[in-house]
C-alpha cells in the first residue's frame, strides 16, 4: 500500500500542455509578454515551474528548527545594557548582540550574573584592539562563555570611507587577533549593499569578494567559523533563495581555502523599504522579511523595530519587534521543518539562477583587482548607485509600491513632533580615503517633501 500510486486515473499533464492551456484562454496575448516578469536582477520569472523543465535539486543545508531570535543592545551605561540584557532574555530573547563603541566597557561588570554557558553572545564592535579581545578571550575561557566577536575593518572601509588606521595597520592587528582568539571574530557585514540598494546578484557577489579579501589576507581564518550579516528584503522567494544561494557560494569558495566551517548568517530586515508615515506598516513588512530568513536559513535573526527610523530604543518597540519573531516560532511552527524549500522548483530554480549570476560577477570582480582594489576606484559603488537608481526610479513612478507613502497615503498623518532620530540620510564632510558607500530608503524624498508641507 505504502508504494502504491494515488489518483492513478489522471494523466500527468505536461509543461507544454500547461502552456497551451493558458495560451488559449490567453486570448491571442502573447505568453512571454503578457505572463513573465523580468526582475531588477535580469531574471525572467515565469507563472509556473513544472517537474519536466526542472534540472537538479539544489542541496541546501538549511537548519531552520534552531535558528535563534537576536536581541540588538547597545552598550553606553554598562548597568543599563545589563538590566535590558536580562529583560530581553526574560521575554523570548535567545542570544544578545552587544553593539560597542568604547574600548574601556567594563567586560566583567557587562556580563556580571548573565547565562554565559546556556546563550550566545555577540560583540559588535566598533573598534580594533587586541588587548580588549584578550580581555575578552580570557573571560570567556574563565566563565565558560559562549561568544561570536563580530570584526569587519573592510566593512568599516565600505560605510565610513576609511579604515580603523590604515589598510597595513588594520590587518596586521585583525591577523593577531585571529591567530589567538579561541572564539570567531571575522564578520562580514553585507547589509549595507542591500540598504544602499545594490540588487542581489551584486549582494551575493560583494559579499563573496569581501570574504575572499579575508581569505586571502588572514591565514588563521580557517581554524573558526565565519559570521556574515545580511538584509533581507520585501521580495518574499528572492529573499529565500538569496540565502540558499549565499551559503552555496560560501562553501564552494571555502572549500578552495580548505576552510571546514559553514558560515553563520545573522540576518535583519531591511531599512530601504521602511517608511516614516504610516510606520505600522513596517511590522507588516518585517514580519514576511522575518519569514524569508527563517526558510532561507539564517542562524539568527534580530528584527528591525517598526519604529527605528525615528524613535530611539524604547521597551515597546523591541518587545513588538521580538515578539514577531517568537510569533512565527512559537505559534506558527516555523521552527518544526529543516530544509523547507527543497523541491520548491520555483525557489530551486531562482536559488540555482542568483548563485551562478552573482558568481559569474565575483569572477569578473576578482580579475579587475578584486574587491579593495574596486572600491579604491569607485567600481562598487557606483554600480550600486546605478542599481539605487533603477530602483528609486520605479518607486518615484508608482511601479515600485510602498503601502501608506507612494499607495493610498494618510494625507492626516503628522510625524514632524515625532522625530528623536534624523531619519534621512547625512552629508559627510569628514575627508575619506574612499567615497563610502551610502544607505538611502526609497521612501526619503518623498516624506522631506511631506515634513516640510507639515510646516
Amino acid at each position: 500500500m505504502a508504494n502504491k500510486k494515488l489518483f492513478q486515473e489522471f494523466t500527468t499533464v505536461s509543461s507544454k500542455e500547461w502552456k497551451q492551456k493558458i495560451q488559449v484562454e490567453l486570448k491571442g496575448a502573447d505568453y512571454n509578454d503578457t505572463l513573465i516578469w523580468e526582475s531588477l536582477e535580469g531574471i525572467k520569472v515565469k507563472p509556473f515551474y513544472h517537474k519536466d523543465e526542472f534540472k537538479k535539486n539544489t542541496s541546501v543545508r538549511t537548519n531552520v528548527s534552531t535558528f535563534k531570535i537576536l536581541q540588538n543592545i547597545f552598550v553606553n551605561d554598562v548597568e543599563k545594557a545589563k538590566e535590558k540584557t536580562k529583560e530581553s532574555l526574560n521575554r523570548g530573547a535567545e542570544s544578545i548582540r552587544f553593539t560597542i563603541e568604547n574600548e574601556n566597557i567594563a567586560i566583567e561588570a557587562l556580563l556580571e550574573s548573565l547565562p554565559l554557558e546556556s546563550t550566545i553572545y555577540h560583540f559588535n564592535l566598533k573598534f580594533l584592539s587586541i588587548p580588549f579581545l584578550k580581555k575578552l578571550n580570557d573571560f570567556a575561557t574563565s566563565k565558560k562563555g559562549n561568544f561570536i566577536i563580530q570584526i569587519d575593518p573592510i566593512g568599516q572601509l565600505v560605510k565610513e570611507g576609511n579604515w580603523h588606521e590604515n589598510i597595513e595597520k588594520d590587518f596586521q592587528k585583525i591577523n593577531t587577533i585571529t591567530s589567538e582568539s579561541h572564539f570567531p571574530v571575522i564578520n562580514i557585514k553585507t547589509n549595507i549593499y542591500q540598504n544602499a540598494g545594490a540588487n542581489i546578484i551584486q549582494q551575493l557577489a560583494y559579499t563573496l569578494a569581501h570574504l575572499n579579501e579575508y581569505f586571502n589576507r588572514i591565514p588563521s581564518i580557517n581554524n573558526q567559523p565565519i559570521t556574515i550579516e545580511v538584509a533581507v528584503g520585501t521580495n518574499y522567494f528572492f529573499e529565500i533563495a538569496k540565502l540558499r544561494a549565499l551559503r552555496i557560494l560560501f562553501n564552494t569558495l571555502a572549500k578552495e581555502y580548505n576552510h571546514e566551517f559553514d558560515c553563520h548568517i545573522i540576518a535583519t530586515p531591511t531599512k530601504r523599504n521602511k517608511t516614516l508615515y504610516d510606520y505600522n506598516v513596517n511590522m507588516l513588512r518585517t514580519t514576511t522579511e522575518c519569514m524569508s530568513a527563517i526558510l532561507g536559513g539564517a542562524n539568527a535573526i534580530a528584527n528591525l523595530p517598526y519604529d527605528t527610523l525615528y524613535h530611539k530604543d524604547n521597551e515597546f518597540g523591541d518587545r513588538i519587534s521580538r515578539n514577531q519573531l517568537l510569533i512565527l516560532k512559537k505559534e506558527s511552527y516555523f521552527d518544526k521543518v529543516n530544509n523547507p524549500a527543497d523541491g520548491a522548483y520555483y525557489i530551486e530554480t531562482l536559488t540555482d539562477q542568483l548563485a551562478e549570476k552573482a558568481l559569474n560577477l565575483f569572477k569578473d570582480i576578482e580579475a579587475n583587482g578584486g574587491f579593495i582594489t574596486q572600491l579604491i576606484e569607485g567600481t562598487i559603488q557606483r554600480k550600486i548607485k546605478e542599481s539605487a537608481e533603477k530602483e528609486q526610479e520605479l518607486f518615484d513612478s508608482g511601479k515600485e509600491i510602498l503601502l501608506g507613502t507612494n499607495k493610498y497615503p494618510n494625507k492626516n498623518d503628522r510625524m514632524k513632533n515625532e522625530l528623536e532620530l534624523f531619519p534621512f540620510v547625512k552629508t559627510n564632510s569628514r575627508k575619506t580615503l574612499i567615497t563610502p558607500v551610502i544607505e538611502k530608503r526609497l521612501a526619503e524624498k518623498l516624506e522631506q517633501e511631506r515634513l516640510a508641507q507639515e510646516e
